[in-house]
Parts: C-alpha cells; structure tokens; sequence
C-alpha cells in the first residue's frame, strides 16, 4: 500500500486536471465577459467552501456507506446529506450574491468557477477514498479517472444553474434545487465506488446537463455583453485564420531566401 501522502499527491493532481478541464470550456469560452479577479476570488472561495464540505461529505456519507457495505451495521443518516448539500446551497447562495459578482450580472460565470474548486476538492476527497481502500485494477483506474473529470463539472453545473436561478430572481427555488442535484450526486458517487456499475447512470445525466448548461449560460449574459462577446469570438477567429496562413508562408520563407 502506498502511503498516505502519495495517494493524497496523487489524487489533488488528478482533481486540479478536471478543474482545468473544466475551466477550459466555460470560462475559457466566455473570458471577455466576465471579471478575471472575480473569477480566481470565487475559486480561492470555492477551495476554503469545498474543503470543509469534502471532509464532512466522506467522514458522515461515504465512510459510512463504505462501512455499511463491509458489515451492514452502520448505515448513512439521510438528515446529514440533507443539512451538508443544504447548507453547501446556502453559501454558495451568499458567495454569488456579492455585489462584485451581482455588479456584472456574472452569477452563471461565478458560479461555474466556484464549483470547479468546491467539486475539484471533492473530487480529490472522493478519489483518495478509492485510492485508500481499494486494490489498483482497471476498473478502479477508471473510476478515478471518472471522478477526476466529472466531480469538478458535476458541482460546476449545479453552482451554475443556481446562479442562473438567483439572477432569474428565484432565490428559494435556486437553494432547494441545488440541494436536491447535490444530494442526488452525492449519493450516486458514493454508490460507484463500490459498484463501478453506477457510471452508465451518471455519464448520459451529466451529458444531457452540460448540454443544457450552455443554453443557460449564453441566456444568462446581458444583451450588451453578447454583443461584446460576438466581437471577441469574431477577432479570435480572424486572428487563428491568419496564424493558418501565415504559418506556411513562414515556412517557404527559408527556401526562397536559399535560392
């Protein structure tokens, strides 16, 4: 068995590359819209929120789940999961209502770079569970990569979708809905690690909202900030279409300054 602090290296590493996977779509994609320090702060709070959420989630839902599967004597109290993800909406529910995010009408941006970090640590907590109580195989190797890509965009869509709700003015209706998805991810990621069989579940649900995640966020943003938007999508792709036809006239120029 390896020791404890390589298996913790290894599982932040595996979380920090889904968090950057799913930087790279959303945030990457709406980067002029949104303030870059508000971003990185919304992840400095993510990290601290999903820290002491990540720790609770394992010490009163999945060791016990893990427990119960061995001897069937200690089972998960529901009212735990409930209060965590409530209380996890909650804050989250304060964090997006900043006048600094509020400002910029930014709660559906916010919210997907504050999930990042609360599902990426998550994710590491999750991931070090299966590296600490499991035997390295192939179906292991999978969940963990699973986990690694998943956990971060998992909570990502869910902070996201909650500040969609709060700039629609649903306020209540976005904490009890994000209770009910986290409590619903919960469950189903402590389940796959004792039954890898659970994937099949996860994998379309987390498809179909992705999907819709990106009608959300571009429903979101402010009539003034997709035309902004438009622009920048329009001078990226002017200047990657002429860094596609400068490259091969840079590369004949060697040749005809040889002749």
């Amino acid at each position: 068995m390896a020791s404890d602090l390589l298996l913790f290296q290894i599982s932040s590493v595996s979380a920090l590359v889904g968090m950057t996977l799913g930087w790279r779509g959303v945030m990457t994609r709406y980067s002029g819209f949104y303030d870059l320090p508000t971003a990185w702060s919304n992840v400095f709070w993510g990290i601290l929120l999903g820290g002491v959420y990540s720790s609770q989630i394992y010490t009163q839902i999945i060791i016990p789940n893990i427990e119960f599967e061995v001897t069937n004597e200690t089972v998960v109290n529901p009212i735990n999961l409930i209060l965590l993800c409530l209380i996890a909406s909650i804050l989250v529910h304060f964090i997006l209502r900043r006048n600094r995010v509020r400002s910029g009408s930014s709660q559906t941006t916010s919210g997907w770079a504050l999930g990042l970090a609360v599902g990426g640590m998550f994710g590491m907590v999750v991931i070090y569970a299966v590296l600490r109580l499991s035997e390295v195989n192939i179906p292991v190797m999978v969940t963990i990569i699973l986990l690694a890509i998943l956990t971060p965009r998992c909570e990502a869509i869910i902070s996201s979708y909650q500040g969609h709700l709060m700039l629609n003015g649903r306020k209540w209706g976005a904490i009890l809905r994000a209770t009910m998805w986290r409590c619903g991810y919960v469950v189903m990621f402590a389940y796959v690690l004792s039954a890898p069989i659970g994937w099949i579940f996860i994998v379309p649900v987390m498809l179909i909202s992705n999907r819709a995640s990106e009608n959300w966020i571009w429903n979101s943003i402010p009539k003034e900030g997709k035309k902004q938007l438009r622009k920048i999508w329009a001078r990226q792709a002017r200047e990657r279409k002429l860094g596609r036809v400068s490259t091969p006239i840079g590369s004949l120029n060697p040749t005809t300054e040889s002749e």
